[in-house]
């Protein structure tokens, strides 16, 4: 018999680290990488390993630090977080040797006789602010990216999921280097005093808001930034989409973690021809998933915490028509799997993301409509088009703008290592994930290898009109 998940225990502590320890952190993390402690390929091979061992040891812990925060179920964590994390690392493994090759590319004939590489360098002292929707993975896959990239790194999990910090500060330090990774846990006022100190690279994941103070603290040192954000993913279904399919698939991406997803489908664009026949089967579909009372379902996540479920039910009162879920309790934290129609274009759900289990359907007359309304907002993270249709698909993905985008079904581009994950514009900037991983947290840096047996005087003065014939061509 399905029961309603438990998620309420003894209060984990409150996340906090004293001020004058993060400032000894990160100049201990300064002072490891200084040491050369961290460019030797078996030493990065030897972190990827640990995260994997971490991963495989630790697993069951690490879920029932989930469920207590997030009332995660167990087959959603080991999906996006724990089986995630794991396959990344794998695949860093796998391929690191290789990109930390220098790589040799063409010398024009002005700098012969010479060679030239690409080499990859590590930055030095990477800070990573993770957040709380996968508390887990929003960590731990900057975190092995930075170090493959022969970093130290200094973490700061989120205070919103209290178990899942506690987890991360005891145990990363017990499968990694403890000189190169140091884990920062508390709120505002330890990320404000981390943002004081002097990084060489800054990774965040958030909103925009928290985005805009990291950009400025970064700004006073010239510390480069990734920002892994959000937005409003939106969907397209045409005319010509498989709807029992879509609707399945809408759904798994909509309510998996209870919507709490940076690259969730937030809003669908349904053909009119389309749109009555597709929202009863979106209403099926949970009904197929979760049961008659999502509320009982092993199966289904909780909202973080009271204040973001008040967040969600002001938007849920916003404009529309509820046709599936709307049911809520704060104090368990619940809020149903819910579909909504008719929702105005100008309501507040219409205009910010919704990162929780609500999804508008709103009608359009077909592809050109769709198009509009997507590029007359927001770069979106992620978008989405259902269709059975080459040239419509073809259609979005050239006419829209968005950080990533899948065909046929949701967000499953981002565990492809090969496609760079990132945004554009308000949803984010730099990318992340297998190769875009090691890029990121590296610099690229030119070097030209000149031999001392030949010196041609060419370009040396006094400059001769043979000399400058001869530059004429060889340029």
């Amino acid at each position: 018999m399905n029961v309603e998940p438990a998620i309420t225990s003894a209060a984990a502590p409150t996340p906090h680290t004293e001020g004058g320890l993060i400032e000894a952190l990160v100049r201990d993390a300064r002072e490891a990488f200084d040491s050369g402690l961290t460019r030797p390929l078996e030493w990065r091979a030897a972190q990827l390993r640990g995260v994997i061992r971490l991963v495989e040891e630790c697993e069951p812990e690490l879920l029932e630090a989930l469920r207590l925060d997030l009332g995660k179920p167990a087959l959603e964590g080991q999906i996006a977080e724990c089986s995630f994390v794991k396959s990344e690392a794998a695949y860093v493994l796998k391929h690191l040797a290789k990109w930390l090759r220098p790589r040799r590319v063409r010398t024009p004939i002005i700098a012969q006789p010479g060679r030239s590489y690409h080499y990859r360098d590590p930055l030095g002292v990477v800070l990573v602010i993770a957040p709380w929707n996968y508390p887990f993975q929003l960590v731990v896959g900057p975190l092995l990216g930075a170090l493959a990239a022969g970093n130290t790194v200094v973490v700061k999990p989120s205070e919103v999921t209290p178990h899942v910090s506690a987890f991360l500060a005891k145990r990363l330090p017990q499968y990694l280097d403890s000189q190169a990774v140091k884990v920062v846990e508390g709120g505002v006022e330890e990320t404000t005093r981390l943002l004081e100190q002097r990084f060489d690279h800054i990774f965040y994941t958030g909103n925009g808001a928290v985005a805009r103070i990291v950009m400025a603290a970064a700004a006073k040192q010239l510390t480069p930034v990734t920002l892994e954000l959000g937005g409003k993913s939106p969907v397209y279904v045409d005319a010509s989409a498989d709807l029992d399919v879509a609707a399945k698939r809408i759904c798994w991406g909509k309510f998996f973690n209870a919507g709490q997803t940076c690259v969730a489908p937030d809003y669908i664009l349904a053909h009119a021809s389309i749109h009555d026949g597709l929202v009863q089967r979106l209403r099926s579909t949970i009904t197929e998933f979760y049961g008659a009372d999502p509320q009982k379902s092993p199966d289904y996540a909780r909202i973080v915490n009271e204040r973001h479920h008040r967040r969600l039910m002001k938007l849920l009162k916003s404009g529309g028509e509820i046709v599936a879920g709307g049911q809520a309790d704060e104090a368990t934290r619940y809020l149903a799997p819910t579909v909504l129609q008719d929702v105005p274009p100008d309501a507040a759900i219409m205009q910010e993301e919704i990162f929780g289990p609500l999804l508008p359907v709103l009608s359009v007359t077909g592809v050109d409509e769709a198009v509009r309304f997507i590029t007359q907002r927001d770069k979106p993270l992620a978008l989405y088009v259902y269709s059975g249709d080459d040239a419509v698909v073809e259609e979005v993905l050239t006419r829209t703008s968005s950080g990533g985008a899948t065909v046929n079904h949701a967000w499953l581009h981002l565990g492809v290592p090969e496609l760079p994950f990132g945004g554009v514009g308000p949803s984010g900037m730099g990318h992340y994930h297998g190769r875009s991983s090691f890029d990121t947290f590296t610099h690229q840096k030119s070097v030209l290898k000149k031999p001392t047996a030949l010196d041609p005087p060419l370009m040396y003065p006094p400059f001769t009109a043979s000399k400058s014939k001869w530059v004429r061509r060889l340029i």
